[in-house]
């Protein structure tokens, strides 16, 4: 192997380690003690779903938002924690995005707790879990 072919092996090799350790800062946590979680997923139709649960004052914070892209839809949701509904309720789509999100604080149970949220309109289905 001549010395131009192992400068520039050597040069990709650097390159490459360099360019997978930005992308490792990029996706680490800002705060080494974020202890959240975070799902996204699509929904049976053309929206998408994301799904948020972090520790807060010895409870847990959950927030679940849906994007349909679309103003003014109205969507059923519910909050549902180890098998019971810890909330429910309507939301409407807004502008910019065509999107809505809830925000509900619930009791941090013992052990893992499994958190999903979901939403429907019109026969679309979203629905995200978290066990945390």
């Amino acid at each position: 192997m001549n010395t131009t072919t192992t400068r520039r092996a050597a040069a990709a090799a650097l390159l490459a380690g360099t360019t997978t350790l930005g992308l490792l800062s990029a996706t680490a946590p800002a705060n080494a003690s974020d202890d959240r979680v975070e799902r996204t997923g699509q929904c049976s139709g053309s929206a998408r779903w994301d799904l948020k649960v972090k520790t807060d004052d010895g409870g847990l914070e959950v927030e679940g938002e849906v994007d349909s892209n679309v103003n003014g839809q109205t969507w059923s949701w519910r909050i549902v924690h180890n098998g019971s509904v810890s909330a429910r309720g309507t939301a409407t789509t807004r502008g910019p995005s065509g999107s809505f999100s809830v925000e509900r604080r619930i009791t941090n149970l013992a052990g893992t707790d499994r958190v999903t949220f979901a939403a429907s309109r019109n026969g679309q289905t979203c629905r995200g879990s978290i066990r945390f």
